[in-house]
């Protein structure tokens, strides 16, 4: 049986992580057996290098479901990136608090808020994809390579391009319809041991539930 509590679950790679098992900042939730490829820079160090423009004092977070896969490179940009749009100028006043004698307690006013990152379960998110701020991934999407996305996707649809549009549905609408209403994703260890010839298959149909 799969261990999800290892942050290194194959044997002598140190590019492929459990993701969950390296985060330490309490704004980042990720589901169980998510995992994190890269061969670029230490994949431990996803949070540092990955979750950008993330800082504590706007309490938003980041939500990955279970069972997801995250190819190197991928980027999640939050709000402090957001330079605000409703003031005469883009540029960061609220920041400089000391160079023009501003209000310390303001200083969110210089981004616009718009919501936290919500990935759902077993979404796959392709090489240096860019998922902004406020977006909403619907479970078993996928995210095309070097993607931007600045909308919610809908479950079960390929997106792709800058910035992301949907590709194609990855299944009937039916298909698609018992999958979300199965959620295999949560079903015991046991259960998904049984099941994943039948998942690696592709027939929903003859998933033993």
């Amino acid at each position: 049986m799969a261990t999800p509590k290892k942050v290194y679950p194959r044997t002598g790679d140190t590019q492929t992580i459990y993701l969950k098992n390296a985060i330490t900042d309490s704004n980042i939730e990720v589901g169980n057996y998510t995992m994190y490829n890269d061969f670029v820079n230490d994949p431990t160090e996803f949070q540092q290098n990955n979750v950008l423009y993330h800082y504590p004092i706007n309490g938003d977070k980041l939500i990955i479901g279970k069972f997801c896969s995250i190819a190197c490179g991928a980027k999640f940009l939050f709000n402090s990136a957001n330079h605000t749009m409703a003031s005469l100028s883009t540029y960061p006043f609220p920041l400089f608090v000391e160079e023009w004698q501003l209000e310390k307690n303001n200083v969110t006013e210089a981004w616009d808020n718009k919501g936290d990152i919500i990935i759902g379960n077993d979404v796959w998110i392709g090489y240096e994809a860019v998922i902004l701020a406020g977006v909403t991934i619907g479970d078993g999407a996928i995210i095309g390579t070097r993607a931007v996305v600045t909308k919610d996707v809908p479950p079960y649809t390929v997106v792709g391009g800058v910035p992301a549009k949907p590709i194609r549905k990855r299944f009937d609408d039916e298909t698609i319809a018992k999958l979300l209403k199965l959620k295999w994703w949560d079903w015991s260890e046991e259960k998904i041991a049984q099941n994943i010839q039948v998942i690696k298959s592709g027939h929903v149909e003859q998933l033993r539930y």
